[in-house]
């Protein structure tokens, strides 16, 4: 088959911006179509410059922004949908998928079947949020879902909330993020003993602000914890400020002493912050099915999440981890703590978390799920 993607971000050098879960996502999945036979061609839109790049088998189009001041949310549209048409023509591409977020397609029509996935809109993150989305946000969003032959959402969740918010006809099937259990390997050998880890974007939905309150009373109990940040800084939505500065002006003298702050590093050293840490601490309030959690899980980390939504599909409280409701900061410490032990059962906790991901998360099901799916519109 001979698939393509389009995505506002892709894991390769050339890349200039900031990577999160779709272009985790869209790497996994384009290099192990690659290994089942597939052709894939990865379109990485709005950049700087365009260019053409072949990365482990698969094709990437880095496609320059067209700007006209006042005018860009249309003639760059216009000339991506051209540039990918032209493509889809040249390279005989059968179907080709987008994710929703902030409706980059609206208006687009495509010489090929046209997949959406929900990876979590804006006005899906907002409505979690409690914030005010974007009239234009939605209104493109909503114009793009209805003009896909198909719509796929990465959770349950994510599926129901979106056909609630955009009155959509129906439920969108799910076929659950997935990862490679043999990439993401366990490796205990570098474990630094009492530290904590928090990765990804630093920004208020991602329950950043918490954990400081958290720190702050294990730092209490414990003053030889640590707690490292990893992941760029981002301005808070009702502040305006830098949530680094909230973050480190809500923690205690004591607490900031025991703080590493690391800015985003390449793709493959996040690996190895993730099994040189003892804890991971992810308390989002707003995900669709985080590509973090599943990375986290495989590698057998000890784990606090959330336990909102989307959470349940993934996490089992007591069993992958604990999952708490991450303004209750004094049950969150005290999950922290006990896991901090370090005894058989919070090992084993995390031993479960990796047997999870292997037997329902692993790449090679979900990769046969896809394809099954793409082969709909052959």
């Amino acid at each position: 088959m001979k698939i393509a993607y389009i995505t506002p971000e892709y894991p390769t050098s050339y890349f200039k911006g900031n990577i999160g879960g779709i272009g985790t996502f869209t790497k996994s999945i384009a290099e192990n179509l690659i290994a089942n036979n597939c052709k894939v061609i990865v379109f990485v839109h709005s950049q700087p410059l365009n260019k053409v790049i072949v990365e482990n088998g698969v094709e990437i189009h880095l496609i320059k922004m067209n700007a006209v001041k006042g005018f860009t949310w249309f003639t760059n549209r216009v000339y991506f949908n051209k540039y990918v048409n032209r493509i889809i023509k040249e390279k005989n591409i059968q179907v080709i998928e987008a994710p929703e977020w902030t409706g980059f397609t609206a208006f687009m029509k495509f010489k090929c079947p046209f997949v959406i996935r929900l990876h979590g809109s804006d006005t899906f993150f907002c409505n979690l949020e409690r914030r005010k989305v974007k009239v234009k946000n939605y209104f493109f969003e909503k114009k793009a879902l209805f003009g896909a032959n198909k719509i796929i959402g990465v959770s349950k969740f994510v599926s129901e909330k979106t056909k609630e918010l955009f009155k959509l006809p129906q439920t969108p099937d799910v076929i659950y993020n997935a990862i490679d259990t043999k990439l993401f390997k366990p490796n205990h050998k570098s474990i630094k003993p009492k530290s904590l880890l928090y990765f990804g974007t630093l920004i208020r939905k991602k329950g950043v602000l918490e954990i400081a309150k958290v720190f702050n009373k294990i730092i209490e109990q414990d003053d030889t914890v640590t707690l490292t940040f990893l992941g760029r800084d981002s301005k808070d939505f009702f502040t305006k400020k830098s949530t680094l500065f909230l973050f480190k002006e809500t923690l205690s003298a004591k607490a900031l002493k025991k703080l590493k702050y690391k800015s985003a590093v390449p793709y493959k050293e996040v690996i190895s912050y993730i099994q040189n840490s003892e804890i991971v601490l992810l308390p989002s309030f707003a995900e669709a099915f985080p590509m973090s959690w599943l990375e986290a899980m495989a590698l057998e980390k000890k784990m606090i999440t959330s336990n909102i939504g989307w959470a349940n599909e993934l996490m089992i409280d007591g069993e992958t981890g604990y999952t708490v409701n991450p303004k209750n900061t004094e049950e969150f410490a005290i999950k922290v703590l006990d896991l901090l032990k370090n005894d058989d059962n919070s090992l084993t906790k995390a031993k479960e978390a990796r047997n999870r991901i292997v037997k329902e998360f692993d790449i090679k099901k979900s990769i046969q799920q896809n394809i099954k799916l793409y082969k709909e519109f052959v």
